[in-house]
């Protein structure tokens, strides 16, 4: 693996929680299911979908790894192989065309070499599948051809071709979510929980999908996940939490979602009387409180940014700094606890400022 590749997994350590998920074949068909509005999806037998190796050693010695791959029949009796690409950065990978297009290559000199493919054989057809969470807009283009020049005439023909689909999950409409009903859907929607009271009712639905042995390495993926991901997103994971199981990661909730909210609503009370009663011993008792909650609301924000972000850049501080009413620092709170980088959760101060 390259530095880019590591550096980009130390920055972002959810990304082996989403992979348990998309190891499981529930999760891969409802994701093709639901949200790949594709003809072909229809033609697909999802009962042979199976995991694939994603790991190839090229045939000078380096080896390349996949985000996931898998295969499943198609139109009968032809395999077609699936890459599921997850990129959670919150920089796009502006030559994620090549990377497919080299994945691509690899996985067809793979089949070749080990006697799958013969000569004579046609090539497996592949579908490329990027998953993108970022907060930003995916910027990058789909196509290979596309990151190449204009071309007319005789070499045009020479040139690769080859495009993926995006998925990227914040352009999905919340009407589309509620109306699949799958567990892609519901994983998305647990995604954009911005309130703690309303993860319960969403990991009802989970465990209500779930129920049989046969999902019991699923149920336990999802448990996974909530915990490593929506919970410490959100700050709301105490010590020592169960991740195994969906029910106890449910009954967990339900004892600390209203205490978690009130918590960090009376942190921020407090804080703010306590600056305000040193303040306003000089400026007055109703002023004073009035930038007393203005400086604990800031101080919870800085302190909670810190926390999930690391150190505070200025610009954030800055922006904190030009929001003078407590109420809109208060609504600040969701973008700290689910922004995945700085760049986002200015994107959320943005919006707030253009808020009536």
């Amino acid at each position: 693996m390259n530095d880019t590749r590591e550096t980009r997994r130390r920055r972002h350590p959810y990304d082996a929680a989403y992979k348990l998920l998309f190891g499981n074949p529930e999760m891969v068909a409802s994701l093709l299911r639901d949200f790949v509005p594709e003809s072909f999806v229809a033609e697909l037998d999802f009962a042979t979908l199976e995991r694939c190796s994603g790991s190839y050693v090229t045939d000078d010695l380096r080896e390349r790894h996949t985000d996931m791959l898998w295969r499943l029949r198609w139109k009968g009796d032809t395999w077609c192989y699936l890459y599921i690409l997850l990129e959670f950065q919150s920089t796009v990978d502006v030559w994620m065309a090549v990377r497919v297009l080299g994945y691509t290559a690899l996985l067809w000199q793979d089949l070749i070499r080990t006697g799958r493919i013969r000569e004579g054989e046609r090539l497996p057809p592949v579908f490329p599948l990027v998953l993108y969470n970022g907060g930003g807009r995916w910027t990058a283009r789909q196509d290979v051809a596309e990151l190449l020049p204009p071309l007319t005439g005789p070499l045009a023909q020479y040139q690769p071709r080859q495009r993926y689909f995006l998925l990227e999950e914040s352009q999905v409409p919340e009407e589309a979510l509620r109306a699949a009903g799958s567990l892609a859907g519901l994983l998305l929607r647990l995604e954009r929980v911005r309130k703690p009271e309303e993860l319960l009712p969403l990991i009802d639905n989970v465990i209500a999908c779930l129920r049989g042995p046969q999902y019991r390495r699923l149920s336990r993926a999802f448990a996974v996940w909530i915990r490593r991901v929506v919970l410490e997103r959100a700050g709301m994971t105490p010590p020592g939490m169960p991740v195994n199981d969906l029910l106890e990661v449910r009954a967990m909730l339900a004892d600390r979602v209203a205490q978690w909210k009130d918590e960090y609503i009376r942190q921020g009370v407090l804080q703010g009387m306590s600056i305000g009663r040193e303040e306003g011993m000089t400026i007055g008792r109703e002023e004073g409180m009035s930038i007393g909650r203005e400086e604990g609301m800031l101080l919870m924000l800085r302190d909670l940014l810190e926390s999930r972000l690391g150190a505070l850049p200025e610009e954030v501080d800055a922006a904190l700094r030009g929001l003078s009413d407590p109420e809109k620092l208060r609504g600040l709170m969701p973008a700290a606890l689910h922004a995945v980088s700085y760049a986002e959760f200015l994107e959320g101060v943005k919006r707030l400022r253009a808020s009536p």
